[in-house]
């Protein structure tokens, strides 16, 4: 059965072409920096927000159709949702995929029945993957949706759902080895509090390391040669959640010895939420060898929560694949955590949104090589540091000086000087030639 009736394969026609379904800038075959785009830019569906989302709001009701000729909540709705979704990747050349547990399937009343659901539908998903060769970027389990927790799952306050968030996590954990997914995220959904006077924060922090360790051991025991990733967040929908950003998610991955197996998942949106932008929380990510995968979206400047938009500002989509690129690229891929506006709610919608993400990645991608071959940004900060390449900046690079040494060097220049200029508005003046030139 074909759900995208009269949508053909998405192509690349160039930036002129008046093709509303056509790539302008994605070509997948096409060389950046000696690997293909493809290569550079391993996209990912978003099972949640592609297959299931319907536009409900706080305020309203579905907007879009996602029942895919089947009916919601059962079982034949989740094989129909796995035929449009494979077909909508095949059309769109997405080579990757992204899941919850309970987005693949139903959650039943009983743990068991959901995870023998689970089961019958990792078979067909398979099947479908061997036919289409389209792979699984990452799994992860949905520990935040359902009332049981309200008060979070690794860190809730019961030790029954702390036991129900292990058994979900294990099983998503066998779905995700059986499908060869590249990696496994936690995103502490509700890892956090609302008040301290309600909350044991060393309890929850402990607690929640413990679940972690315990899903590496028990993932590195089923064969998961994968990394496990972090998607840090600050609040919504708890007002403070523990893994705020990626600083703070890096300091408690060294602090409860989980950085060897861990990385970083940076979403777009999370970095405007934390108060930083998407290049910094990749910076930071990368400087500390943590950089891992990428939930490619952008948020509303205006609106205080997570809106989940496409990617279409390609000046921050530059910024971030000059990071991405000079910290060596991802482990993992780009997943579009994003999904339509409400009031987009045709199929068409579903496939301009995805162009649109692709698009705007691809041209990133292609003027952050163009900056990196330009070679001016580069040059300009080697220049500023370097007077730690000789005399006493070397021996602070060598880390073989001393405060006394240091102290007698000091008193014998007098005055230091002025540092050099940091020549903000010439470098962004160059940034914005080559972008647009």
């Amino acid at each position: 059965m074909e759900f995208f009736k009269g949508i053909g394969r998405i192509r690349y026609e160039g930036a002129d072409s008046g093709n509303p379904l056509a790539f302008g800038f994605y070509d997948p075959e096409r060389a950046v920096l000696g690997k293909k785009m493809k290569e550079h830019l391993p996209f990912a569906m978003a099972w949640w927000h592609n297959l299931c989302a319907c536009g409900t709001d706080m305020f309203g009701r579905d907007t879009a159709d996602k029942s895919f000729g089947a009916k919601p909540g059962t079982m034949e709705h989740a094989t129909a949702k796995a035929d449009a979704g494979f077909e909508f990747m095949s059309k769109t050349g997405i080579e990757y995929f992204c899941f919850h547990d309970v987005d693949l399937v139903p959650e039943a009343d009983c743990i068991a029945e959901t995870e023998r659901r689970l089961d019958v539908m990792t078979d067909y998903i398979l099947a479908l993957m061997k036919d289409t060769g389209i792979k699984c970027l990452w799994g992860t389990a949905n520990l935040f949706g359902n009332p049981r927790y309200m008060n979070g799952a690794g860190t809730s306050n019961s030790a029954d759902v702390y036991a129900f968030a292990a058994a979900q996590i294990k099983k998503a954990l066998d779905v995700t080895v059986r499908l060869g997914g590249r990696g496994y995220v936690f995103w502490g959904g509700r890892e956090g509090y609302e008040t301290l006077l309600n909350t044991d924060m060393r309890r929850e922090l402990d607690n929640m390391a413990y679940l972690m360790r315990m899903a590496v051991d028990y993932g590195r025991s089923i064969g998961f040669e994968g990394d496990f990733y972090i998607e840090p967040k600050p609040r919504e929908p708890m007002a403070h959640q523990y893994d705020f950003d990626a600083a703070t998610a890096i300091g408690f991955l060294r602090e409860y010895g989980l950085d060897k197996d861990f990385k970083l998942n940076i979403e777009a949106n999370h970095a405007t939420l934390a108060g930083h932008t998407f290049e910094h929380e990749l910076r930071v990510a990368a400087v500390n060898g943590m950089l891992g995968s990428v939930d490619a979206n952008q948020g509303t400047a205006h609106l205080g929560w997570d809106t989940d938009c496409f990617p279409c500002d390609v000046p921050t989509a530059t910024r971030a694949m000059y990071e991405i690129l000079r910290g060596g690229g991802l482990t993992g891929g780009f997943n579009f955590d994003a999904k339509t506006r409400r009031a987009s709610n045709t199929p068409e919608d579903m496939f301009k949104g995805y162009i649109l993400g692709m698009d705007t990645f691809a041209l990133g991608l292609i003027k952050a090589a163009a900056i990196i071959e330009d070679g001016r940004l580069d040059a300009f900060v080697r220049g500023r540091y370097a007077s730690f390449g000789s005399g006493i900046g070397k021996k602070i690079t060598d880390r073989k000086t001393s405060l006394t040494e240091l102290a007698d060097y000091a008193r014998s220049l007098g005055s230091p000087g002025r540092p050099s200029s940091g020549n903000e508005e010439g470098l962004e003046e160059i940034f914005n030639k080559i972008l647009y030139s």
